[in-house]
């Protein structure tokens, strides 16, 4: 019997003495006139105990969530209190949530940029790693106690989940919680892309952009895994040193060379697979840059997400260089593109469980490891995903449900206080720049001024000379 269903049988037995007081009770008995008070007092007396029963499920009960109030900034993603036991259908399990994975889609997602999430106000997160709190009917491989791993289409992003234990994978042993908040998404999306569609094998290149990002490393380490695979890797310079260590043989960065260039240098005839995430005019170059029986994957379009708020322009200019092909030209170049998206693929969980279960393979073979590059609070999901979004990370970034210390709370508003103060000396040193700017103009006018005068003094001079030679 389910704790959903006590109440209700309880009432049925209120509801039973009910109807069977009265039939007890003769009609030509006056001093019994006083049973049905008495019958009342008792349903008066079980009723509250009912409702005593149905608060703690229902009203008590309390998690902390993040939600995405509104499209915009990083301010649109708040933290706030929901109350009431999420529900668990048949097949679901109730996650008690120790970490969760931040995605480059969740930060589209924030701008209206991603479809898969619904719209606001909604609980964003695709993946995370906890606890089995409950287990629902119907479910035969969970029990309550088990360390999983969750992949979603959205809905992650706070303590408590309730999901289809399909959407679960056990954390192997030695597995950290934000390790396991790191793994899904980026390894099969890496997997996936590298292996059933670019059929990676010995001796083959590969080309992958953002190679410090968590789908970039990820990449990286599967590509080691196969024999003698070259891989060219994006990054900005002072991310070169962290992405050769990892696997990269060839770094490029991208902000001050022509990444086309450098490849061609290297490998003149081009390359095997290329990975773009990025799309527009990027995805002309990537298909430009395959050999033939070359393998072009596109699973993003970050070159969409410009600046902390949707950006009309770079959104534009995405879609007027939006790759597109005849198949002539692909018959006759002999190259393949494909297009991949996780988000799409939520009604697989048999295709991506195949992928798991080969990743927790080379995971326990010590193959492949997520890099974690910095663990973030709820509170401080702006921060992280300014971190994310400014391309400052080498790794995953992941957010800790474990509350924030009252000392680090006490902090953050120091930090903000010194940003403000950081930015009105920034302000003060631009205007004293400004105030020198204008006085080095004034001393330029006056020099400018002075050989005026000293033209006009000798104009003057010479007047005077030829009056007096009159």
């Amino acid at each position: 019997m389910s704790g959903e269903d006590a109440p209700a049988q309880q009432q049925n037995a209120v509801d039973q003495k009910q109807e069977t007081k009265p039939a007890e009770e003769p009609k030509n008995e006056p001093a019994k006139t006083e049973s049905p008070p008495a019958a009342a007092t008792a349903e008066a007396a079980a009723t509250p105990a009912a409702t005593t029963e149905k608060v703690p499920e229902e009203e008590t009960f309390t998690y902390r969530a993040l939600v995405l109030t509104g499209y915009g900034g990083y301010d649109k993603v708040k933290l706030q209190v929901k109350k009431g036991k999420p529900a668990l259908k048949a097949g679901e399990v109730l996650v008690r949530v120790k970490a969760c994975g931040l995605n480059f889609a969740d930060l589209m997602a924030r701008q209206g940029l991603y479809d898969r999430l619904p719209s606001p106000p909604v609980t964003p997160g695709m993946e995370c790693a906890g606890v089995v709190e409950a287990v629902g009917e119907e479910v035969t491989d969970r029990k309550v106690g088990d360390k999983v791993m969750v992949l979603n289409r959205f809905g992650l992003w706070q303590e408590v989940a309730a999901v289809p234990a399909s959407h679960t994978f056990l954390i192997p042993e030695g597995m950290s919680f934000e390790e396991a908040a790191a793994l899904p998404v980026n390894y099969i999306t890496a997997y996936m892309m590298l292996f059933d569609f670019g059929n990676l094998r010995p001796n083959q290149s590969v080309l992958i952009h953002a190679a410090a990002g968590g789908v970039g490393i990820a990449a990286t380490q599967l590509c080691k895994t196969v024999k003698d695979v070259t891989v060219f890797g994006t990054a900005s310079a002072s991310k070169h040193e962290t992405i050769s260590e990892g696997g990269v043989t060839h770094p490029i960065d991208y902000r001050t060379k022509d990444y086309v260039e450098e490849v061609r240098k290297i490998s003149p005839k081009g390359l095997d697979v290329i990975l773009d995430p990025l799309g527009g005019s990027d995805t002309h170059k990537a298909y430009n840059l395959l050999k033939p029986m070359g393998k072009l994957i596109t699973y993003g379009a970050a070159n969409m997400l410009a600046g902390q708020k949707k950006n009309l322009l770079a959104v534009a200019k995405n879609w007027y260089h939006q790759f597109s092909i005849h198949t002539l030209s692909l018959i006759q170049g002999n190259k393949s593109v494909c297009g991949f998206h996780l988000g799409y693929l939520d009604g697989e969980m048999e295709l991506i469980t195949q992928a798991m279960n080969t990743i927790m393979d080379l995971y326990k073979e010590g193959k492949i490891k997520p890099r974690i590059d910095s663990t973030w609070h709820l509170e401080q999901v702006g921060d992280a995903m300014r971190k994310m979004q400014e391309r400052n990370n080498i790794g995953k970034v992941v957010l800790t449900t474990e509350p924030m210390p009252e000392e680090e709370k006490k902090e953050e508003p120091k930090k903000e206080d010194k940003k403000d103060d950081k930015k009105k000396d920034d302000k003060k040193k631009d205007d004293k720049k400004k105030d020198d700017g204008k006085k080095e103009e004034k001393k330029d006018d006056k020099k400018k001024e002075e050989p005026k005068k000293e033209e006009k003094k000798e104009e003057e001079k010479k007047e005077e000379v030829k009056k007096e030679e009159k």
